[in-house]
């Protein structure tokens, strides 16, 4: 294992300092919420999002960027900004409801997101091998855990934790409070020990598959070649666990709704690699049905950068091809010569 790099004394104070700040504006406002009228919550998260949005310029320059790729010339600038705030805000509201559903009952959560497709979910349980949640960085996507757990489903969310552990702990108790279980994401032969358990024990196990950045299977989506992860199609196919679309978004009314989509069947090739990357596919596909319909919930921020670089997928790949050739040795980006890249 790698060691971890140590900051300099000073830049390790600012690092912690950082976290302690958050962590004490989030318990102020979890606490304050309560007590605060619902129009001026609103007011706030509004006011805020545009503050961030201002100030985290490179997260604009991200989404833009995507967007130019997905769509060329189709949008217009300002029609991509106006994608961008849309999808700025939505996720400031998804924070704003994963705050405020800690104070409402199991009742008030039931009538906040309305479920379509239970019954996908109570047929998945019945086979007993447990369910895997497919879903995304899309809409409220935090709201998918609190609405399942509201209605008494034993579930659980693979999450990439915070570096700051005590920060961590802060976030996997709000969680445990509404009935969801945290499963750290790192490190990954332990995460994969604990959706195991979770699977056998017949638990519906959340995944969010929309971050292409470093996965090693190549697919299509929204009419880039990314590199998406291969954990949702394996899972399926070692475990028999029933793979579910699942995905909470913000409706006309502003109301939510959590639509579970009928059961996807992995698809099962001659052999195990074969199945994962044609299953991998598949699922992506279901990710891009829903980001299409809606793009203004998306966060825009899950595909690789386009600076040139080879994403890690197309280095894996590589490498793979100069081992049956017979050669040895590390492989760089630049190392690799040309050819395409991942986008």
């Amino acid at each position: 294992m790698a060691r971890k790099r140590k900051r300099p004394a000073l830049k390790q104070f600012f690092y912690n300092l950082r976290y302690r700040i958050g962590e004490h504006m989030l318990r102020g406002f979890v606490r304050a919420l309560p007590h605060a009228p619902a129009w001026l919550v609103l007011s706030y998260t509004r006011f805020m999002a545009r503050v961030a949005f201002f100030l985290l310029s490179s997260y604009r320059k991200r989404m833009d960027e995507n967007l130019t790729a997905v769509f060329g010339n189709e949008i217009s600038a300002q029609e991509r900004m106006n994608l961008i705030r849309a999808a700025w805000l939505s996720f400031a509201r998804g924070v704003l409801d994963t705050t405020q559903v800690m104070h409402f009952s199991k009742e008030r959560i039931l009538s906040t997101v309305v479920l379509e497709g239970e019954e996908h979910i109570q047929r998945a349980l019945e086979q007993g091998k447990g369910v895997l949640a497919l879903s995304a960085h899309l809409g409220s996507f935090t709201m998918i855990g609190a609405r399942l757990a509201a209605a008494g489903f034993p579930f659980c969310v693979v999450v990439k934790q915070p570096a700051d552990e005590r920060f961590a702990r802060l976030i996997d108790g709000y969680r445990a409070q509404i009935g969801i279980r945290t499963i750290s994401a790192k490190p990954r032969r332990e995460a994969v020990r604990g959706i195991l358990k979770a699977l056998r024990s017949n638990q519906i196990v959340l995944v969010i598959a929309d971050e292409f950045k470093s996965g090693d299977v190549m697919v299509d989506f929204l009419g880039l070649k990314v590199p998406a992860p291969r954990g949702p199609a394996t899972l399926a196919l070692r475990t028999g666990a029933i793979t579910l679309p699942m995905f909470v978004t913000r409706q006309g009314d502003d109301s939510l709704r959590l639509s579970v989509g009928a059961p996807i069947e992995p698809i099962e090739c001659d052999d195990l690699e074969a199945s994962v990357v044609a299953t991998t596919a598949l699922y992506t596909r279901h990710i891009e049905a829903a980001v299409r319909k809606t793009p203004d919930q998306w966060n825009w921020l899950g595909l690789p950068q386009r600076n040139g670089e080879m994403s890690r997928a197309e280095i894996a790949r590589r490498r793979g091809a100069l081992r049956v050739n017979g050669r040895k040795g590390k492989i760089r980006p630049g190392q690799v010569g040309s050819g395409t890249s991942s986008s």
